[in-house]
């Protein structure tokens, strides 16, 4: 009886979906939304739905328009879905993923992203500035980053 509780348990909790990002294999995961193989841990992204469902992403432009395009968990075809958690690489720290409401990002200038969104996240301001001037970039928050892609 107590090992048949145990994996009773074990399949309720996992049924509970993600809390948070999951790592991203890089060379080996793909993108959710262009298909490719996601290699760089510069710029992947994640998209975690109501239900815990983990999306990933090649590049900020892929998982944004795949949020927008309701790909996922869209009742009657409203793709004004309201999601989970959004997840972003912080561009100095390969393949660590941060909550995307959180960061500070450029665009444009000298950047170069998997499918040309050309965003970078930081994590403070401090670095988004230094990088905003060694790019030549446009700073952006957020919000912006979100309405920026139709």
């Amino acid at each position: 009886m107590g090992k048949y509780l145990f994996f009773v348990m074990a399949l309720l909790l996992s049924a509970c979906g993600s809390n948070g990002p999951e790592e991203i294999k890089l060379n080996s995961d793909h993108c959710d939304f262009c298909k490719m193989t996601i290699s760089n841990g510069k710029f992947g992204a994640e998209l975690i739905t109501q239900k815990g469902r983990v999306y990933k992403f090649d590049d900020l432009l892929c998982m944004i328009s795949y949020a927008k395009g309701g790909n996922t968990e869209v009742p009657n075809g409203n793709t004004a879905v309201h999601y989970k958690a959004h997840y972003v690489a912080d561009y100095t720290k390969e393949n660590k993923l941060v909550p995307a409401e959180k960061c500070f990002y450029i665009k444009g200038g000298t950047i170069k992203s998997p499918m040309g969104g050309n965003f970078a996240a930081f994590t403070n301001n401090k670095e988004q500035n230094e990088f905003q001037q060694k790019y030549n970039a446009v700073p952006m928050t957020w919000s912006e980053v979100y309405s920026s892609i139709k």
